[in-house]
């Protein structure tokens, strides 16, 4: 029964004398973007769904498989940096004054990326509000660890569609 909060790992003794860490508070952990290939170390804002038990949201219980609210800035600023593309349309002026000079050949390295590249428009929505879905994908009662990733295409639609209708 991991809750939100800071971090507080203890040892548990297990079979054979191995030792577990049990996660009583924590918040925050190591999310991935799929899509992207990579994985960033992000804070946890909030607790949203779980398919099991509406208790488990109001208490702010961290389980495997729960929907989260997590802070967008390590994958925007990661995306900035790959793509020279700012995702927040609030700072894209911002941003703009503070691009300094490239070479030419990581001119065209960006540019080659920016042609290529692929995001769903509802992912890229919700780093105006910067914050992103997560679900957890390890068991931070067992491993002492909170891992998951972020949700994008069908999956986000699906949840996205459950939490409306319990709103209403």
């Amino acid at each position: 029964m991991t809750k939100l909060g800071r971090k507080k790992v203890t040892e548990v003794r297990g079979r054979g004398g191995n030792i577990k860490h049990r996660a009583l508070r924590i918040d925050n952990g190591n999310f991935s973007w799929g899509s992207e290939s990579i994985s960033r170390k992000t804070r946890v804002i909030d607790v949203l769904y779980n398919a099991t038990n509406n208790e488990l949201v109001r208490t702010k219980t961290l389980v495997k498989n729960c929907i989260v609210r997590i802070d967008a800035t390590p994958f925007r600023e990661w995306y900035l940096k790959h793509y020279d593309v700012e995702l927040n349309k609030k700072k894209v002026e911002d941003s703009a004054k503070l691009r300094g000079k490239k070479s030419k050949h990581v001119e065209a390295v960006l540019k080659n990326r920016k042609d290529n590249r692929k995001v769903d428009q509802k992912f890229i929505d919700q780093f105006n509000s910067n914050n992103l879905l997560a679900c957890i994908s390890s068991r931070p009662g067992q491993s002492g660890r909170l891992d998951g990733y972020v949700l994008e295409g069908r999956e986000l639609d699906f949840y996205i569609k459950k939490m409306e209708k319990k709103r209403k």
